[in-house]
């Protein structure tokens, strides 16, 4: 689509500052005082000349130069006294007011206690729950790095994350502080554990109140810190195509587009708040996890909503919640439309509030969301995209009102796609064609972590990057999922590496070698299926070896099922071909 080229680029600016984000042209007083946000840059209108590539049906949005704790806090003074966030079980929370005075003290803390300067990295360990905000926030705006560590990581995982990111604290929950501890005495070093828990802390464990409750806090040391747009901000960890977790850099620029993309045309999913109005979001995917993170917490709270946290997905609690907060914006992964659709309990006291839903980090039937959208009986708004944690996360998404449910929707502003030819990379498929997708934007990560050989596989010259995934597109540039060149599975939306559970099983007493692939499974998308080989003389049970692995991992990555067998398929470099795995034993 070719698209017209504005004269004046401060002039699409101001329109569509005003137009789409309720920005007086930058003229809140927490931009007034910020007066770096109103130098912006811009890539109007790209209209690539490449055969066969997908530009972005959207006029590309105008990306401010500033950091995502600036253009978060952006609006304070029009919904100072909102509620920013809230549990939805014990009902605790925080203005945006609030949310940003005690962020701010966080920072400062962290500047004047801790000694924490730029670039140092913050472990945020947490459930979902109204810290998880002000310690992610507060630790950025110190000028810190945020790597989110999952909950129920065991020690081992903890200390490879803590290690590879290099953090110099972490902030956390007495539940999770014993596999933390046993983490950071594994590794030797000196972290700071902060804890958000406010009775009987562990000795040498400090309270995260006396970090955001200390208003007498100098913040004066704030004033100083530099940070620009292509600073890295967050370093979550994702497996990428293939192999081990991989620390993934995620700059202010990289978010804040991602943010942006979400609310433009008839992509927007929140209305911004007003005196009168506050969208209310039901948030169960968990904020260390990008879709949770950047979808349902970071763009949220940029526009105002009511964010109502919960620590995980059960039914009762979830129900609940949904029925005292009348959340009418949902993000959800197919389980939960599942659940809604099918489970007795749910009624319309549940369903009546909601206006959109969207559902990410797994495919979801067609079929699935006819059963849905029928068991409503108002007009919902049904929104599926597509992304990666080194998307920041969304490329790909569909409008509101899309009646075509089968497919992840079509490129965000500023976002270009093609499919390529698996055999020949030179090669770029027209429609209907199926091949690697590869995508490129703003939100694109500016890389792995210390990590230059995963680097040169995933990136190619002129700003593409390989997602790994096989799709297709129609003649309507609506894109279509239909199978992983990477080895990831995706447990109930989650990465599990197989290479990470290949590498547990290798150091069981009994067995000589090992390869895991993903399984279908009617609730979970998949599970991890292992394919073991015993040692000369042994024999030991596959649910000893299952309970090996169980201790070792965080619960979504145990293994479903465990066969024996005489010898692993492997390449002539000794490569694992899953491939060959799945078609001689499944």
């Amino acid at each position: 689509m070719i698209k017209p080229v504005m004269s004046t680029a401060r002039a699409l600016t101001r329109v569509v500052l005003i137009r789409h984000y309720g920005l007086q042209c930058c003229g809140s007083s927490i931009l007034q005082k910020k007066s770096k946000f109103i130098n912006v840059f811009t890539r109007q209108f790209h209209h690539p000349t490449e055969k066969n590539v997908v530009a972005s049906n959207y006029p590309d949005i105008v990306l401010p130069n500033c950091t995502i704790t600036d253009f978060i806090w952006k609006d304070l003074d029009r919904w100072a006294d909102k509620t920013a966030v809230v549990c939805g079980i014990t009902g605790r929370g925080y203005t945006y007011a609030q949310a940003h005075k005690m962020s701010t003290t966080f920072a400062a803390s962290l500047r004047n206690k801790l000694k924490l300067r730029e670039d140092d990295c913050v472990a945020v360990m947490l459930p979902n729950c109204p810290e998880f905000p002000l310690a992610a926030l507060g630790s950025l705006h110190a000028g810190c790095i945020v790597t989110t560590v999952n909950p129920i990581y065991k020690s081992e995982e903890v200390s490879r994350q803590l290690k590879n990111s290099k953090a110099k604290a972490i902030v956390t929950t007495k539940e999770c502080y014993p596999e933390v501890k046993k983490a950071i005495e594994e590794l030797k070093q000196s972290i700071t554990i902060i804890l958000i828990d406010s009775d009987d802390l562990p000795e040498g464990a400090i309270k995260f109140a006396e970090f955001v409750e200390n208003f007498n806090e100098d913040t004066d040391c704030l004033r100083n810190i530099k940070r620009t747009i292509n600073d890295t901000v967050f370093l979550p960890y994702s497996s990428g195509t293939t192999g081990l977790p991989k620390g993934v850099e995620l700059t202010n620029k990289n978010i804040i587009a991602n943010c942006m993309q979400m609310q433009s045309g008839k992509i927007t999913i929140v209305h911004p708040t007003t005196d009168t109005y506050q969208d209310v979001s039901l948030c169960v995917l968990p904020f260390f996890h990008i879709y949770g993170l950047v979808v349902t917490l970071l763009s949220k709270l940029s526009m105002g909503v009511k964010v109502v946290t919960l620590p995980k997905f059960s039914p009762d609690t979830f129900l609940n919640a949904q029925a005292k907060y009348k959340g009418n914006v949902l993000f959800v992964v197919p389980p939960i439309v599942l659940f809604l659709s099918s489970h007795r309990n749910v009624t319309h006291e549940h369903l009546d509030p909601i206006k959109t839903i969207m559902s990410g980090a797994a495919p979801l039937a067609a079929s699935d969301v006819a059963r849905f959208l029928k068991k409503t009986r108002t007009n919902v708004a049904f929104m599926q995209g597509y992304g990666m944690t080194e998307t920041s996360p969304v490329v790909l998404m569909q409008e509101r009102g899309t009646v075509n449910y089968a497919s992840v929707g079509s490129p965000t502003p500023n976002t270009d796609a093609k499919i390529v030819d698996l055999e020949d990379e030179n090669n770029v498929l027209g429609p209907n064609k199926v091949g690697e997708l590869w995508v490129r934007g703003p939100q694109i990560m500016k890389g792995y972590y210390e990590n230059p050989k995963a680097n040169e596989d995933i990136f190619r010259p002129g700003g593409w990057m390989r997602t790994g995934d096989m799709a297709y597109y129609d003649e309507n540039d609506a894109f279509y999922i239909t199978d992983r060149l990477k080895e990831l599975i995706k447990v109930k939306g989650y990465q599990v590496a197989p290479a990470e559970l290949e590498a547990i099983l290798r150091t069981h007493p009994e067995l000589s070698d090992a390869a895991v692939i993903g399984i279908p499974h009617q609730y979970h998308g998949e599970v991890p299926k292992a394919f073991v080989v015993k040692k000369k003389g042994k024999s030991p049970t596959a649910e000893s070896i299952m309970e090996f692995v169980e201790s070792k991992v965080a619960s979504y990555k145990k293994l479903g099922e465990l066969m024996f067998v005489e010898s692993i398929p492997k390449s002539a470099a000794g490569k694992i071909l899953r491939r060959e795995v799945k078609a001689r034993f499944t």
